[in-house]
């Protein structure tokens, strides 16, 4: 079954709508221990490179019915003798810790964010979910936060989360059923796209030139910065946690700020000559996540201190570190 859940992976891992660089992450409980998709791998890769950990699945589990801050980084529970790489578990191991099931898929999908952002997200999101057992998880920052929250208000029967400002969770009992749920509820979480204008790349190329910016290599990425009210969100607040890491707590316009992308309201965006790969992926993911929300919805964004807890967070580091290489 792990050969299956390499295949889903990638297949996934490669569709921007749901997942975008190093985030979402998958994972297989069996004969005790529980493989989960390493930190700072991407999930595209997993045909192609080791991206699974094994962790002690029962130790795991006992720690986190316990509250034991080694659920924090989840660390002290890898199973070093079958892990000659030295991968660390990903930052969300609690999440596929918390549920039952042997397959748990976790997703950046931007139709689930664009829905999780929103101020009345779970009594909208109720009567599209009725048919599941699902439950609605308050934002908390990834790690022992994050378990907490889950363990709040998941049961036994439960098989979909919804992640405020982060994402979507399914599970099952094999690879199969985990993605024929995910696929029904992303099909069912679906939200109409927005037209947005055209980039202005002939102005976008004057700012940059003689600076340290260049034009982005997909087009969807300027969509955030053509509209005012898109804009106005998407740049100088955030709204999920890997826009904190990989974009910064704001996108400004101004090159000499030395950024990893700029945002210039109804022309679109410039990116970094020196910016992570993860960067132009996290601009398409925030320009999909806003073109799916309407200038009358009521958003709700990370606070300073929510950010704050993410940059500075050690686990968040090594991610970081790991994803450093240029686009």
């Amino acid at each position: 079954m792990l050969e299956a859940l390499r295949t889903l992976s990638a297949t996934i891992g490669s569709d921007p709508l749901l997942v975008q660089a190093a985030g979402g992450n998958t994972s297989l409980k069996r004969d005790g221990i529980m493989w989960i998709k390493a930190s700072g791998t991407w999930l595209r890769d997993a045909m192609a490179k080791e991206i699974f950990v094994p962790l002690d699945f029962l130790a795991l589990r006992a720690a986190l019915e316990r509250d034991d801050p080694a659920c924090e980084a989840c660390v002290p529970f890898v199973r070093q003798e079958i892990n000659p790489t030295g991968l660390r578990p990903s930052i969300e191991t609690s999440v596929h810790g918390l549920m039952r099931q042997a397959v748990v898929l976790h997703v950046h999908c931007v139709n689930t964010i664009a829905w999780a952002v929103q101020q009345d997200a779970k009594a909208l999101l109720a009567p599209l979910l009725a048919p599941f057992n699902w439950a609605f998880v308050p934002y908390a920052r990834p790690g022992l936060h994050l378990c907490r929250a889950i363990r709040s208000v998941i049961a036994p029967e439960t098989e979909v989360l919804i992640l405020q400002n982060h994402g979507l969770a399914v599970a099952g009992a094999t690879v199969a059923e985990a993605e024929t749920l995910l696929r029904r509820v992303v099909k069912l979480l679906k939200r109409p796209v927005r037209k947005s204008q055209q980039p202005d790349l002939a102005g976008l190329a004057v700012l940059a030139k003689g600076k340290s910016y260049r034009l982005p290599a997909d087009e969807i990425s300027h969509g955030f910065a053509l509209d005012a009210w898109s804009h106005a969100h998407a740049a100088n607040r955030c709204h999920y946690p890997d826009h904190v890491l990989f974009l910064g707590a704001k996108i400004p316009s101004d090159p000499a700020s030395d950024a990893p992308a700029l945002a210039i309201v109804g022309k679109g965006v410039l990116v970094h000559e020196n910016a992570r790969a993860a960067v132009e992926p996290m601009l398409g993911c925030l320009s999909n996540v806003f073109a799916r929300l309407d200038p009358s919805s009521r958003l709700t964004s990370l606070s300073d201190e929510d950010n704050d807890q993410l940059l500075n967070w050690d686990a968040e580091k090594y991610r970081l570190a790991l994803n450093t290489t240029p686009s």
